[in-house]
């Protein structure tokens, strides 16, 4: 869907509601009653054939009868009349319609979302509870309470939570850009909201309380957008079997593990809140406080010193940080604190303090240059009540500029001599809190926030183990196995697969017989390790099918015969292959470990990692999705820490993190190459001085068939199949090829290579150098929805940039919008014109109609490149600039 579409949705300029009722139990009454009494400047439109007039406003008996078409619908009627409801509203020309009937099931949900289609209808719910834009005044929902102007969006699966969460923002004066109920997404759905969201200057930050997803690909495309210039905290349902089963029956939406949500929430820079407490605390903070902190550490300011300690405790047990104030700012403090000259953070003031004596010590903490984050306490006290000393905050706070104080939020404890508190704080936008656990936790919400954006714009390291890949002899192998009709490899044959890519197995040997095992041990040498092979028995050790420390021939053969006979009890109908044998490993001193790949229901494959044993389950494991680079492996491999699921071991050689996030990659890598493989398991790895011993291997091959509208990997990869060699015009060989994140450094350099004029005609001004905020975000693409080709050669070590071509595609993929820049020192070698043409291609490739550039009339060189690639250019006399077009698509 359109965001244009998306856009026309949210500005509706007239309102029918189909289905309007006088009966005060009927939603149709509700929602007319809403729209009502919300403010709502264009025509408001009641059909029901039922009545003459709905709250005193004249009805029309059908859709036909209205006088003019509405901009929006919103449709109270029962389930079964919905299909024809929406057929003559496409019949008369409405084309967005908010659907509130709930119990529709598959077929007829099926049903309802081909007849939309069909009359080009776009859909809110069904489901749902409506929608509400406050700034329009519009309240086409049927919530029992209203919305106030604000700056947070908040989207919601659950019309149950919609009212829970109106009804607290009410209480705690906080306000809405939009508040959205979707419902069962059966046609708007999250991706396009945060699509249109991420864009709207009115919305600050998001919220999203889902359900389930099921274009997992396109949500994280869209979240990881939105999350690069505002807030998204999302809570999500389901984190059980219970859980999960109860909200596939709420929605009707297969539902993955909860462990890969928390991978693809932080992969894509949002904010994971665990329950509804989190997510009150989490809307409050960031819905008056959307930027990034500047830093982590957080000052205390309370008059108690025990809920100072408790504060501190809880921001410590949640890994935060406490400031260090400047022998100043305590100095400073010392003197209006008499009972203490050993003044530090928390800062204690004391039960007796007067109001005066928290005004000075608050100014003194606003006005100290470490004081970036803070939060101030107090319990109640008989000197003054707590509204005073709310008072004196927002006045103190109101004397100095916003963009010049430190971030305050404010935890007034107690219940009735607190409210009025906490309610004066709401009134000035200080965020406020019942309890010193609840602002701590609010506060590493802020904290989490800004973790994971520097996690999305962290540089990653290029690994120089590349070479150990070689993607087409894998291919060759696993097309191999696959026709040969093998669906299941032992580690005897997924090591030929493996080896391609620098993952090392163990030597293993096959047998068929017991006899023939006790001939290939004698080969192998002693001790032996014998496993039985068998597709048909998920886990052989837990019913004697690997015996370690074999140490002669005959023991091995009857080894053998033992474990036949112990499965033909256990397994009878088990399909047996033969035995693997082994020659048992040094594992003294060696960490063991586990990577496992799993594909799942909308993500695709998805990376665990965690310590050997016999059940890696998502629980056991830290999870990722791939494609991994350096930087998100080493991610990886700290959050198995933190889970307790991978552990820092006493060990004479501790594991080498390099080559464990080289060989995450190398996996990362395998998987992202051949579609063929399922799921695949290393288990166990034995790590030691900085090598990687795999002693089983197995992996799942099932022949990959693409399915129409989805994509296999959650993530799009890095476009290999976009590089090519190029021979620029003074005969020197470059690589045209998508940017990397690994070529910050190099992009940085190429930046501070070109001259001021360069600068000024791609930029249309004298802009400072790149920061690396801005470089991570030139560099660190989302290839599903933009594409930046750079021409490099090799220099020294590394490599140069000469070139960089850009096309930045709209959410509808209609229209692009292009840029190239070649390096000053190489102009004249033919780089634009290369450039060009491939970002040309690669728009036709994608389907774009239209490609457009802005540049300035000096730029002569850009100007007759584009007309020589057949673009249109106008003169734009009142901007002072030169419009490029080209139609590539359907319109040409």
């Amino acid at each position: 869907m359109s965001v244009k579409r998306i856009s026309q949705f949210f500005s509706p300029r007239s309102v029918a509601v189909i289905g309007a009722s006088n009966n005060p139990s009927r939603a149709g009454y509700i929602v007319m009653r809403n729209l009502l009494q919300g403010g709502f400047k264009g025509p408001i439109m009641p059909v029901s054939p039922k009545h003459n007039a709905v709250h005193g406003v004249l009805a029309y008996p059908d859709i036909s009868s209205l006088p003019h078409t509405p901009d929006l619908a919103v449709i109270c009627t029962n389930k079964s009349t919905v299909n024809r409801i929406i057929e003559q509203l496409g019949e008369r020309g409405c084309q967005h319609a908010i659907v509130i009937a709930a119990g529709l099931n598959a077929q007829q949900k099926t049903s309802l979302k081909q007849v939309a289609h069909s009359v080009n209808v776009t859909l809110l719910g069904p489901n749902c509870l409506g929608l509400l834009i406050p700034h329009l005044g519009l309240n086409a929902s049927f919530s029992h309470t209203v919305a106030k102007p604000g700056r947070l969006a908040f989207v919601s699966q659950s019309a149950a939570v919609c009212s829970t969460i109106l009804d607290w923002a009410k209480n705690k004066r906080i306000g809405f850009s939009y508040f959205i109920s979707v419902g069962d997404c059966l046609d708007i759905d999250f991706d396009e909201l945060l699509d249109f969201l991420g864009r709207d200057a009115k919305t600050k930050a998001i919220l999203l309380y889902i359900d389930n997803i099921e274009d997992v690909r396109r949500f994280i495309s869209a979240a990881r957008a939105a999350a690069f210039s505002k807030p998204v905290i999302v809570i999500k349902t389901g984190r059980t079997q219970a859980g999960a089963e109860a909200a596939f029956i709420h929605t009707g939406g297969k539902t993955s593990d909860d462990a890969v949500y928390d991978a693809m929430f932080q992969r894509a820079g949002m904010l994971r809140v665990n329950d509804l407490r989190e997510l009150f605390a989490a809307t409050q903070t960031l819905a008056l406080h959307p930027k990034l902190l500047q830093v982590e550490q957080l000052t205390i300011l309370t008059n108690g010193g025990g809920p100072g300690i408790m504060a501190v405790d809880t921001l410590l047990q949640r890994s935060g940080k406490l400031a260090q104030l400047s022998q100043q700012t305590k100095d400073a403090l010392n003197k209006v604190i008499p009972q203490s000259d050993m003044t530090s953070n928390p800062v204690d003031i004391f039960g007796d303090s007067s109001p005066k004596r928290y005004q000075q010590a608050l100014e003194i903490l606003l006005k100290a240059p470490e004081v970036k984050n803070l939060l101030i306490m107090h319990t109640p006290s008989a000197l003054a009540p707590s509204e005073e000393y709310a008072q004196i905050i927002a006045t103190t706070l109101n004397k100095i500029p916003k963009m010049a104080r430190p971030y305050v939020m404010t935890n007034f404890m107690g219940e009735e001599a607190a409210y009025e508190a906490r309610y004066e704080c709401a009134e000035h936008g200080i965020p406020t809190y019942r309890t010193p656990e609840g602002a701590v936790g609010a506060f590493m919400h802020l904290v989490s926030y800004r973790r994971n954006q520097k996690h999305l714009t962290q540089t990653p390291e290029s690994t120089s183990e590349d070479n150990q890949v070689d993607s087409l002899s894998a291919k060759q192998q696993v097309e191999h196995f696959i026709e040969q009709g093998f669906t299941h490899l032992s580690t005897h044959l997924a090591s030929q697969i493996l080896c391609h890519y620098g993952v090392n197995c163990i030597e293993t040997l096959v047998a068929l017989t017991p006899s023939e095992a006790k001939e290939q041990a004698l080969l192998l040498g002693f001790p032996i390790a014998l496993k039985l092979i068998s597709a048909s028995i998920p886990s052989k050790s837990e019913v004697g099918g690997v015996v370690l420390n074999l140490n002669d021939a005959n023991e091995v053969e009857q080894t053998a015969f033992a474990m036949l006979l112990r499965i033909k009890e256990t397994y009878p109908d088990a399909e047996i292959e033969g035995f693997s044998l082994q020659k048992m490993a040094p594992r003294a001193g060696a960490q063991e470990l586990r990577i496992a790949v799993k594909t799942e229901h909308n993500f695709g494959p998805v990376i665990l990692l965690g310590e050997a044993g016999t059940g890696l389950e998502f629980s056991q494991a830290a999870v990722s999705l791939p494609p991994l680079n350096m930087n998100l492996a080493k991610y990886l491999i700290a959050a198995a820490q933190d889970k307790g699921v991978l552990k820092n071991r006493t060990l004479p050689d501790k594991v080498d993190k390099y080559r464990l996030c080289a060989l995450l990659t190398r996996v990362s890598q395998l998987v992202v190459d051949q579609p063929n493989i399922h799921s695949i398991e290393l288990n166990p790895i034995l790590a030691s001085s900085g090598q990687f011993l795999v002693l089983d291997a197995n992996i799942t091959l099932r022949a990959y068939q693409p399915q129409q509208g989805k994509k296999r990997l959650a993530i799009r990869p890095y476009p290999k199949e976009l590089e090519s060699q190029i021979t620029l015009k003074n005969e020197t060989i470059a690589t045209l090829r998508p940017i990397k994140p690994e070529d910050e450094r190099a992009h940085q350099e190429f930046d501070q290579s070109l001259t001021k004029e360069d600068r000024y005609r791609r930029f249309f001004g004298e802009l400072p150098q790149f920061n690396h905020d801005q470089l991570a975000k030139m560099t660190q693409i989302d290839y599903d929805r933009e594409m930046a080709f750079i021409v490099s050669q090799p220099y020294k070590s590394t490599y140069k940039t000469l070139g960089v071509s850009r096309v930045l595609m709209d959410p509808d993929n209609y229209s692009a919008e292009f840029s190239v820049i070649v390096r000053s020192d190489c102009q004249g070698l033919g780089l634009g014109k290369v450039l060009m043409q491939a970002a040309i291609k690669h728009c036709q490739s994608l389907g774009v109609s239209i490609i457009e550039g802005i540049t300035l009339p000096e730029n002569t060189g850009m100007i007759e490149l584009s007309k020589r690639l057949g673009f249109s250019v106008t003169r734009d006399f009142e901007e002072g600039t030169v419009n490029m077009r080209l139609i590539v698509g359907s319109e040409a």
